[in-house]
């Protein structure tokens, strides 16, 4: 028997023995499994810039590596924690050997690829954070086996495809987020039956249809958003009743319908609630100032209408406030004095109330309100009166928005330099007048200023080159004037937009406008700019529009400009350039219209690029251009003469010839007459010449230099209308462009052929000012009898073909002819110093009260200082290129003296017509 119970215990004792060798072996065989996994997800590792995975070897046991936790009984791996290493690489199937895994966290890194369907293995899990990586494809549906898990959080990756149905099984769930992907499909209905759920996010994915009204069982739950995806219907009522809610999202979608009267009774405990961008109507409910937690109520963008309740200012804790783009207020006094309320909203940062129907003034209060304020938008509403000068109390304001309402007669406030946070600044399509303060200068935070479409008078304050972070500046539609200051040319920032179009500035456009290299648009159309376009603008390549047209710039397209490979338009028109139009412009590979209308163009049209379909270019207004498209009906260009300019000549010329022997006959008969009649005084200043006079005495007579009493301005200057104290008698005063190259030598060359010249066919000067302006600049004008009728080329070529326009008879016309022969053959023949006038042209016969023609515009005027039969000498050396107009050629230098008369004859006959 002792045998027997021997034999017993040495069986029990062996197989305590074998089962204790299997259970080390099989640990020895898991434990090689997990550390296996381990080193396979180190493998697929490829980027570790806090080197985590350096921990991860053989003298380490692996339950000690960073970022894994073992069981401490049976040495199994149960949490895996990486989240936000900066890891990059993929996940491999071999981690679904972890059986122990009750959690992962991958969260905040780089991770990418599939997830394994491996996964479905890890009946343990208990929570799987993959949030905040680059994961893709269809999310695996066997993650249903997971039925423990109660977190699943995969935000912010790219997974596709629809929420896999199978997840219905994962009931335990409490926080489900399946935001910022691209799932598709419908919210699934089962999720109503997660009624642990605490948290649900399917915002910012590509969800359709309703939201299911089954969510509204969820009575748990904390957190609900869906911002962002193309849902519609309305939101289910019963998802207003769960009354644990702090968080309610709807945020651009297109849902519809009211909010419930009673929601702030529904909700007590609600701190963020949104729904913009959507068709949301009705009115506000004033139970949401009962809503005490409130901290963010934020509808723009939908159908509310009605009024803002007076005490909403009860949400003392709210941060946001913004129901822009809506239909709220009745355009009357009133509508925002709900403001005054939320004085009490001491941690208020956001007001948005712009675009909606709000009338009155802004309330004096706006400047007592919480200065934690960083934004306020008041911008296109019914608002009048003026800005309160108080608002620059709020220092914190960042934005600050009251574009597009009635504040007529209203200025900016001076001291707005106060507010040195300022990043945005739109007060635009207001009315507002006076000066742009120069305390805006001190705004050197500055991205955006937008004060187009208002009456600001006066000078762009220099104060603005301060501003060293603007990328968009909008000064276009005002009453500015006086040159662009340099400074603004330096603002190397501007990247966006320079408008400064519908303005009166004047002077040429200076070189540093080549430093905004980053510019897209730049817009300087329908000013008084003058000289020639900067070559500089050429490296300014990153530009898209380019509006230059309704100027008086000169010259020729720069060559530079073929450097412009990102111009989209470009816009030349209404000025005086010349010269051909440059092939280069059909090279520019983005150049989708280019407007050239209205200069001086000639020469050949292009047909490739741009020119190669009619509807991209205007060329209208250009009358020496050929050849082109044939829907242009240009004539064919002559061989070897592009310009085309020997035909203009030759044509009139040989025209002219059937004429000669009856025009001449008329003309000795007319002069003979001419001769026979009293000379006709055409002014009161007749024998009289005034001493110098100031500048002030000018400016005075003229309103300020007024564009009332614009008459016309030229290459070197601009003509005014005054009336002169000392006897009220009208003159005209030309003042000089002193920046335009020649200007000063044209004033002292006038100066010197009108002074000791008396005709009564020559424009009389009557006194000059040689001065400085207000603004400490260098001035310099002349005075000239005013003449009532203006200048011929007015009268042969009316700006309105209508059919009450003025026209000149043929008597009218050889009188005219013989004045300007008589004018000129005193200049030539009976001055003490014989003068050339070097530019005869309609636009400088002048025509008094009685038609009376006079010689005016002697700023080219040369003086002969030896003359023969074949030779004159000038006093300045003189180019073989004859200078001067069509028409009149000084005497002695290609053609007889006698014929210049004639040819003068015909200049201001019809064949002088541009549409000829």
């Amino acid at each position: 028997m002792r045998h027997n119970i021997c034999s017993t215990k040495m069986i029990f004792l062996s197989d305590v023995f074998l089962l204790t060798i299997s259970l080390v072996f099989a640990n020895t065989l898991a434990d090689e499994s997990d550390r296996t996994a381990l080193l396979d997800l180190k493998g697929r590792v490829l980027n570790d810039p806090l080197k985590v995975m350096s921990s991860w070897n053989d003298s380490t046991y692996f339950c000690d590596w960073i970022g894994v936790t073992c069981n401490d009984t049976i040495g199994r791996v149960v949490s895996l924690n990486l989240e936000t290493r900066d890891l990059t690489g993929s996940v491999p199937p071999s981690l679904g050997n972890l059986t122990y895994l009750t959690e992962i966290h991958l969260g905040g890194n780089k991770f990418h690829g599939p997830i394994p369907q491996e996964f479905g293995r890890l009946l343990q899990l208990r929570l799987l954070n993959l949030s905040y990586n680059n994961f893709g494809g269809e999310f695996p549906a066997n993650i249903s086996h997971c039925t423990k898990l109660v977190v699943l959080e995969l935000s912010s990756n790219g997974f596709v495809g629809q929420i896999p149905n199978e997840l219905s099984t994962l009931t335990k769930l409490e926080r489900f987020k399946f935001g910022i992907n691209n799932f598709t499909g419908t919210i699934p209905p089962w999720v109503g039956n997660f009624s642990s759920i605490l948290a649900m996010s399917f915002g910012r994915n590509n969800f359709h249809g309703s939201i299911p009204s089954e969510i509204g069982r969820l009575s748990k739950m904390e957190f609900f958003t869906v911002v962002e995806n193309n849902l519609t219907g309305i939101v289910p009522p019963s998802i207003y009743n769960i009354s644990s809610l702090t968080l309610l999202q709807f945020t651009k979608n297109h849902l519809q319908g009211t909010l419930p009267p009673n929601i702030g009774f529904t909700l007590p405990n609600l701190q963020s609630f949104a729904g913009g961008i959507n068709n949301f109507d009705g009115p506000i409910p004033k139970s949401l100032a009962n809503i005490s937690s409130l901290q963010i109520l934020d509808f723009p963008n939908n159908n509310f209408f009605g009024m803002v309740p007076d005490d909403i200012g009860r949400l003392k804790y709210l941060e946001r406030l913004n129901f822009g783009s809506n239909s709220l207020g009745s355009g009357k006094v009133g509508d925002l004095n709900f403001i005054s309320s939320l004085v009490n909203c001491t941690r208020l940062r956001i007001l948005g109330l712009d675009t909606n129907h709000f009338g009155g003034v802004v309330p004096s209060s706006i400047a007592n309100l919480s200065n934690q304020l960083v934004a306020i938008t008041l911008g296109d509403n019914m608002l009048s009166g003026s800005i309160p000068l108080g608002i620059t109390n709020l220092i914190n304001l960042q934005v600050l928005a009251m574009e597009g309402n009635m504040m007529n007669g209203s200025s900016i406030p001076p001291n707005i330099g106060n507010l040195k946070s300022l990043v945005l600044l739109y007060l635009g399509r207001n009315g507002l007048i006076g000066p742009i303060p120069s305390s805006i200068g001190n705004l050197t935070s500055l991205t955006n200023l937008y004060l187009s479409y208002n009456k600001h008078d006066g000078y762009i304050p220099t104060s603005l080159g301060e501003c060293k972070s603007l990328v968009s500046l909008e000064l276009s539609s005002n009453n500015l004037s006086g040159t662009i200051p340099k400074e603004i040319f330096s603002l190397t920032s501007l990247s966006i937009t320079l408008t400064l179009d519908h303005n009166s500035f004047t002077g040429s456009l200076p070189d540093g406008v080549g430093g905004l290299l980053s510019l897209l648009q730049l817009d300087l159309s329908e000013n008084k700019l003058s000289g020639n376009i900067p070559s500089n603008l050429g490296k300014c390549t990153s530009m898209e529009q380019l509006y230059l047209g309704g100027n008086q710039f000169e010259g020729t397209i720069p060559q530079s400009f073929k450097t412009l490979k990102s111009l989209v338009k470009l816009n030349l028109s209404h000025n005086n350039l010349i010269g051909p139009i440059p092939e280069f412009l059909c090279e520019l590979p983005s150049l989708m219209y280019v407007d050239l209308s209205y200069n001086n163009f000639v020469g050949k049209v292009p047909e490739e690029g741009a020119f190669s379909n009619s509807t991209m270019f205007s060329i209208i207004g250009n009358n020496n251009l050929c050849d082109g498209l044939q829907e242009l009906h240009l004539p064919t260009c002559m061989p070897n003469d592009q310009t085309r300019s020997s035909s203009k000549v030759l044509i009139p010329i040989a025209s002219a010839v059937t004429s000669v022997v009856i025009l001449v006959s008329i003309f000795c008969l007319c002069f003979l007459l001419k001769k026979s009649r009293k000379d006709i005084s055409t002014s009161s200043f007749a024998n009289e010449f005034l001493p110098q006079i100031s500048y002030l005495e000018l400016s005075k007579s003229t309103d300020g230099f007024s564009m009332d009493n614009l008459i016309g301005s030229g290459s070197f200057g601009t003509v005014y209308k005054g009336l002169l104290s000392n006897g009220g008698s009208i003159v005209a005063i030309k003042v000089l462009n002193l920046q335009q190259e020649g200007a000063s030598k044209s004033f002292v060359d006038e100066c010197n052929a009108l002074s000791n010249i008396r005709h009564r066919n020559l424009l009389k000067i009557i006194t000059s000012c040689s001065s400085i302006d207000v603004h400490g600049n260098e001035f310099k004008a002349l005075v000239f009898n005013f003449m009532s009728n203006g200048n011929l080329d007015g009268w042969l070529h009316p700006p309105n073909q209508g059919q009450n326009q003025r026209r000149l008879s043929l008597i009218q016309r050889l009188n005219i002819a013989i004045d300007i022969a008589c004018g000129l053959d005193y200049l030539h023949n009976h001055c003490e110093t014989p003068i050339v006038h070097c530019d005869l042209k309609p636009s400088n016969i002048l025509l008094d009260d009685n038609m009376v023609a006079h010689v005016g515009d002697f700023g080219l005027a040369r003086f002969m200082l030896e003359r023969s039969s074949d030779q004159i000498f000038f006093s300045q050396t003189m180019s073989l290129v004859l200078k001067g107009s069509i028409g009149y050629i000084p005497p002695g230098i290609s053609l007889p003296s006698k014929l210049y008369n004639l040819l003068i004859l015909i200049a201001l006959g019809t064949w002088y017509n541009p549409t000829e």
